[in-house]
This record gives structure tokens, sequence and C-alpha cells, in this order.
């Protein structure tokens, strides 16, 4: 396992596991069996329970492992900024998050939602804070007021969706990016077994005797991009971990960047009504 060092000094593994949809604890200690120390939940995917029994379980030491949560897109409208990571830290059973995320950049609240989120990190319930499905345009709203620059944003991106000018915009800010979905998904669910079809990476899979899914992996973490892949099969868990072995060249690399076709298999952060 890589690691990342975030603008805080912490240390992050480059590849985590995502539990989305995720409802027992099993699947969570496979991942954890297989090697993963990131997990990534969020008050909104309602399991925040489930992942702190399967570490409390799991006998691993805290801080031996890496929690990051959200806060809500309902909780920023209902004024709960302030309040709700103390929820969610109830239900997770831990003392601190290691990231605390903006799960989406809710109209009209979320510059009001980032300053609440900087009193978590300077009281130490979050170790470090950041975004999720910023844009350039949210990133630029809450510079004007941040006094603490967010560590990390997550957004998706996957070979058919680059991100760049994205991606060197946070570079510029010290925001670590990290990918969710990073092997597609959504509710197109052609698009991965289209994208996993595709020749550049099908040859590339080939060559280094990986998967096109590890191909994609790897891409993100030569990239310096912290990825969290979600399944809930143990075969998988442990296939998508399996990408410390090998590197890409930048000629490989730059060959799966020029897949971009701008594709986004899950909603657009400018025009997301944020109904969740």
């Amino acid at each position: 396992m890589k690691n990342i060092t975030l603008n805080t000094g912490a240390k992050m593994p480059m590849l985590g596991f995502g539990v989305f949809k995720i409802s027992d604890t099993s699947t969570i200690h496979a991942a954890l069996e297989a090697g993963y120390r990131s997990i990534d939940t969020a008050s909104a995917y309602d399991n925040e329970e489930l992942v702190g029994a399967a570490i409390r379980e799991s006998g691993i030491p805290r801080d031996e492992l890496f929690v990051t949560t959200k806060l809500s897109n309902t909780g920023q409208r209902e004024g709960r900024a302030e309040t709700e990571l103390e929820e969610s830290l109830k239900r997770l059973g831990l003392d601190y998050v290691d990231l605390y995320l903006m799960h989406w950049p809710v109209p009209e609240t979320y510059v009001n939602s980032w300053l609440a989120m900087e009193k978590h990190f300077k009281s130490g319930r979050a170790k470090a804070i950041g975004i999720s499905n910023f844009e350039p345009r949210h990133i630029a709203e809450i510079k004007k007021q941040w006094s603490v620059v967010p560590a990390m944003n997550q957004i998706e991106l996957h070979p058919r969706l680059t991100q760049k000018p994205l991606l060197e915009l946070c570079k510029a800010e010290t925001i670590a990016p990290q990918s969710w979905s990073p092997l597609g998904g959504g509710k197109d669910f052609s698009f991965k077994e289209q994208l996993f079809a595709n020749e550049t990476l099908v040859s590339l899979a080939k060559k280094y005797g990986k998967t096109p899914a590890q191909i994609i992996l790897r891409w993100n973490i030569d990239l310096g991009i912290v990825a969290i892949p979600k399944s809930s099969t143990p075969a998988r868990i442990q296939e998508n971990i399996d990408i410390f072995d090998f590197e890409l060249t930048p000629a490989e690399v730059a060959a799966i960047d020029a897949l971009n076709q701008d594709h986004r298999t899950g909603p657009n952060p400018e025009d997301f009504h944020h109904n969740f």
C-alpha cells in the first residue's frame, strides 16, 4: 500500500474501501482482511453503525485505520453542519474521524457549512476536513472565506471522465484528489462493461497480467489520485488491492488519459438537485 500526504501532514492510504450500499459487516471484514486500512462512509449511506461495529470486531488498532465520513446534504439544509459530526461519531463509536468531507456543495449553504467544518478540524474531532463534488466555482467561493484549506476533493473520476482542469486546480491549492466510482458505475450499468472492453485497457491488462479494473486503479495511483473502489464480492475486493506490484509508464498513463469523453455516470454538481 502506498500513502499520500495530505496538506495537514497526515498520511492516507492511496487505495480505500467505499461502503456505499454495503449492508453487512462481513463485506467490511473481507476488505480489512485483504489489507485495506481506509474506509469511506457517509451519513447519507445509513451504515456508519455497521462500519463502527466492523472496526471494533476487527481488533485492528484505531491508529492503523483511516476513517472518512461525510456531512449530508440534509444536514446542511437543516443547519446541522456544526452538530452532525457528533451524531456520526456516536454511530461509528469513535472519538474522531481521520477525514470529514462535505458530501455536495448544497446551494446557498456550502460556504457556511465549510466554516462550520473548520470548527471540527480545530477541535480535533476531524483530523482533516475536505470537500466532495466541488467544481472550480465552488472552490473559489469557499476560498474567499476559508482559514483552513480543504485537504481533499472527492470527485467522480475514471478514464472517461479525467477531470484534468479540476485536478490542476486542486494541485495548485494543495487539495488532494480522490476518485469515487473509479471503475465507472451509476445507473448506466453497461458503462463499466464497455469500459473494461476498451482496447487500450485490455492490451495493458494482458501486458501486466492484470485485469482492466486493476489497470484503471493503478492509473489512479500513478496520477497521485486516491481511489475508493467499492465491491461486495470478496474476490473483487482482493483483486482491487492487488495493484502495488507494477507501475504504468508515463506513455501508458497518457494513453488512458486520452480515453476521456467527459462522460459522467453520476450527478453533475452544476445541476444536481441535492435530493438526498
